[in-house]
């Protein structure tokens, strides 16, 4: 299986390195923004590094949306999963009609509701994951997840 990871740096870079015992078997493509700690982190991955700021920022968020296309097309994956945010949003956009399978891993501290990149992604979303049932029980097509604590 192809799993195309998109996230932003940060805490959204930090959750998905958690899911490295999933990751780490498939042949994988990285999307995220380019750090000293994402650079050194995905020395040896395949990455392509999306523009960034995101937030109220068109110009990139149309960049984003060329490179989803490039990216998606390019390298047609099987899975997308993003922990967010929103470089998210046109990555799995892009893949749901491309036809991979498309998963959001919500941010442990969405408890109440969900991001803007998680409303805006709804249609698009094979799988939507939360991390709290008050979140769950407002959003019943979500499926919880319980973080386990790091070692």
């Amino acid at each position: 299986m192809k799993v195309l990871l998109v996230c932003s740096s940060g805490g959204h870079f930090k959750g998905i390195q958690q899911l490295r015992p999933f990751w780490e078997h498939h042949e994988r493509v990285w999307v995220t923004f380019k750090t000293a700690t994402t650079q050194a982190a995905l020395a040896q991955e395949t990455v392509y590094w999306a523009f960034s700021p995101t937030n109220r920022n068109l110009p990139n968020l149309f960049k984003n949306l060329l490179l989803a296309f490039q990216v998606v097309s390019q390298t047609q994956p099987d899975l997308i999963i993003s922990t967010g945010a929103g470089v998210a949003v046109p990555f799995l956009m892009i893949g749901k009609l491309f036809g991979s399978k498309t998963a959001f891993i919500e941010s442990v501290t969405r408890i109440q509701t969900l991001s803007l990149s998680a409303k805006l992604l709804l249609p698009f979303l094979s799988v939507l994951y939360v991390q709290w049932p008050q979140l769950q029980a407002r959003y019943p097509q979500a499926e919880l997840i319980i973080p386990q604590e790091s070692v």
